[in-house]
């Protein structure tokens, strides 16, 4: 009978691929899984803002402006939604004693379009119209912030992501052909570039917009937004980009392509510009930010995003008023939003970008 040969720790240990190191470090930093989630929920909320929102972006309640919060209550094993009243000639509302409607949910009520195409009118929760639900007040003009919050983030949160996804194409295009061809080509892009990075940002995004028509949709000013925002992101990338390529052009794999006769746009876009991928990942999370700021001063300065259009950055336009700001704080939430949002993607990306670290 044969005996077992003993196998040792050396020969039992599996060989990880860089993809499963990468996942086993970016696992090990929890900062990084808290804002990944955080990320995850925020567009998750937002791809359903429609559905989560007990009222349409629009809607105005003229009886209740600069309405504190409404929170539903426990009443037994229900939630219920109290009655408030206004004093009369002031802003000022308190709850009617024993006057309250259950809280109800997958309710019938203000219509809206689910991802932007699919009509419908059931929401996650509502109340009776004299018993509102008004989680985070409403505003100057009697608009539930809270469904307001959510409907801009579609805009705030995507315009990121849009932004990102064209700049940074463009950029890793542009940045692979200068490097790939070096010489006089790499000179005259790299100069270009210098000249877009020297312009100051908002007073070209301002210039610009002062140049188009007035009464614009919200969608064209969108529009707009991500191709001005695109249009300055670019360049940076372009350069990184340009670097990488220069150190990869010269690398085994590259020249195999180019003795089998593959086009140059070929090897930069299917060998060269994919080794850069994990470097694009990881600045295109710490880069996100940027944009919703970017679109958030815009609307904030009056020149983004339109009322009665909801986005983060318009509904802070009411924070430049100090006794908006000093009686009702609640109109700060967008604020918050966005303090949320930046913070969450500056975690995940400094752990992506120490998962990637080989050295770490």
């Amino acid at each position: 009978m044969e005996t077992a040969t003993p196998i040792t720790i050396a020969e039992a240990k599996v060989t990880l691929s860089p993809w499963q190191l990468f996942r086993q470090r970016l696992k090990q930093r929890k900062i990084a899984m808290i804002g990944g989630a955080i990320l995850i929920f925020l567009y998750l909320v937002a791809l359903f803002s429609g559905f989560v929102a007990p009222y349409h972006f629009e809607r105005q309640d003229r009886d209740r402006f600069f309405h504190p919060p409404i929170w539903p209550e426990l009443s037994g094993f229900h939630l219920v939604v109290p009655r408030y009243e206004q004093l009369p000639g002031s802003f000022v509302y308190r709850a009617v004693p024993n006057d309250t409607k259950p809280l109800h949910f997958f309710i019938r009520g203000d219509k809206y379009k689910l991802f932007g195409f699919i009509p419908a009118s059931i929401h996650l929760f509502g109340s009776d119209d004299n018993y509102p639900v008004y989680l985070l007040g409403t505003d100057q003009f009697g608009r539930d912030v809270f469904s307001r919050l959510l409907y801009g983030s579609e805009i705030s949160l995507s315009i990121g992501v849009v932004g990102i996804l064209l700049s940074f194409a463009f950029g890793m295009i542009i940045g692979g052909i200068s490097g790939y061809f070096a010489g006089a080509t790499d000179t005259i892009i790299m100069r270009f570039c210098e000249l877009i990075m020297s312009i100051p940002a908002l007073y070209l995004i301002i210039s610009l917009r002062a140049t188009f028509p007035p009464g614009m949709s919200s969608s064209q000013i969108y529009a707009m937004i991500v191709v001005i925002l695109s249009f300055i992101g670019w360049a940076s990338m372009a350069r990184v980009i340009r670097g990488m390529t220069l150190s990869l052009r010269e690398q085994q794999f590259v020249l195999a392509a180019r003795s089998l006769g593959q086009s140059h746009l070929k090897i930069i876009c299917r060998h060269i510009l994919p080794n850069t991928f994990s470097y694009v990942i990881v600045a295109a999370t710490l880069s996100v930010p940027y944009y919703i700021l970017g679109e958030a001063v815009l609307s904030y300065l009056g020149v983004g995003i339109q009322e009665p259009q909801a986005s983060w950055g318009n509904m802070l336009t009411a924070a430049q008023n100090t006794e908006y700001m000093r009686n009702y704080p609640w109109l700060l939430a967008p604020g918050a939003a966005i303090f949320v949002t930046v913070l969450a993607f500056n975690f995940l990306g400094d752990g992506l970008r120490d998962a990637a670290d080989t050295k770490s």
